[in-house]
């Protein structure tokens, strides 16, 4: 009995190769999690789609993910010195966001990152005088370009590229290649046209794994299911029951990911109420779960435990019987399963 991943394996494959035939040159990133499907997984994809580069998150998700995958691995952290020394292959290409950072990588390969409007981190445009003797001392593999999600200001992203373009070429910098993020498919094309002596390539995660939503699903396994009466007690806390029904327990808990959400940026007057409401129910203990049971989203019966969760289905549903299955709306970036099927 298991919180299973089940992936609708062609369908997935599909999508991942229409968003390749959309950004030719893409590097696929496989970071965190492996966006739900683990590295192991991504780095058989990577290699399954052609990919040369596959980009990662840290060193250390490098070291792990090195005899997984043949190719360069870019790590997207920027190197700072005094970090703690990772040893990696030559294979390894370092992201770097600050002058020092390149004068420390002598003859090391990196990509030096500039600051974007993100202002996350980033070389900023009065130190690109000094970087044309910096980069002397290292294999330059090219400049980045982190862009942000949305631009509620209406600002163009393909300008903010061609600007920084402008100011590399202005510093005298090479421009053999651009690594860029959150673009479309049409803002390339743009890009490449305007600069045709440049290869762009874009690094993508979430929109190549995650963009069918249709192509997986969670579920997780009934393990026990209990009738209670109103005003019984149950659980930890020794809970009552608010009404007739059943306690159920599904496979599914915190090491899993259930119960842990990621804050969002809440737009619009509709989801702030619903947060608000959320929250207000939260206080008396009256949580939303994840899982699905004829056709309703079930509440907690009360917090989830470790590796399992307990629900409340009232009597005037279907009763849930064990072996039967859940659906699971979770969100892949914070989630781990027990095991994965490919349908």
């Amino acid at each position: 009995m298991a919180l299973t991943l089940y992936v609708d394996t062609a369908r997935w494959r599909a999508h991942q190769k229409q968003v390749l035939d959309q950004f030719p040159g893409m590097i696929p990133v496989c970071k965190g999690n492996g966006y739900g499907f683990g590295h192991e997984r991504l780095a058989e994809e990577a290699t399954r789609l052609g990919s040369d580069i596959l980009a990662v998150g840290t060193t250390y998700e490098a070291a792990s993910i090195k005899d997984l995958f043949s190719g360069d691995l870019l790590v997207l952290t920027p190197f700072r010195r005094g970090e703690e020394p990772v040893p990696l292959p030559d294979r390894v290409i370092r992201s770097v966001s600050s002058l020092d950072g390149v004068r420390a990588l002598v003859g090391a390969r990196v990509v030096i990152e500039v600051m974007s409007s993100m202002k996350r981190h980033g070389v900023c445009e009065q130190d690109l005088g000094q970087l044309a003797a910096a980069i002397e001392d290292v294999r330059l593999e090219g400049f980045a370009l982190h862009l942000p999600l949305d631009r509620p200001d209406g600002s163009d992203a393909v300008e903010e590229v061609i600007q920084w373009m402008d100011r590399l070429r202005a510093a005298r910098l090479p421009l053999h290649t651009m690594y860029v993020s959150h673009l479309r498919a049409e803002d390339l094309v743009r890009l490449q046209q305007q600069f045709p002596q440049t290869r762009f390539r874009a690094r993508i995660g979430t929109r190549l794994w995650l963009g069918d939503h249709d192509a997986t699903e969670y579920r997780g396994a009934v393990l026990d299911v209990t009738r209670v009466a109103k005003g019984d007690r149950f659980g930890y806390r020794q809970q009552k029951a608010a009404s007739d029904g059943w306690l159920v327990v599904v496979a599914g808990g915190t090491s899993h990911g259930v119960g842990l959400e990621a804050p969002k940026a809440l737009h619009g007057v509709m989801p702030r109420a619903k947060g608000v409401a959320r929250a207000g129910l939260a206080t008396v203990n009256r949580n939303l779960s994840p899982f699905v049971w004829a056709g309703k989203q079930r509440w907690f019966a009360e917090p989830p435990h470790m590796q399992v969760s307990i629900l409340f289905v009232p009597s005037d549903s279907t009763e849930p019987k064990v072996g039967d299955e859940l659906v699971a709306h979770l969100r892949h970036t914070t989630t781990q399963f027990d095991r994965l099927v490919d349908a």
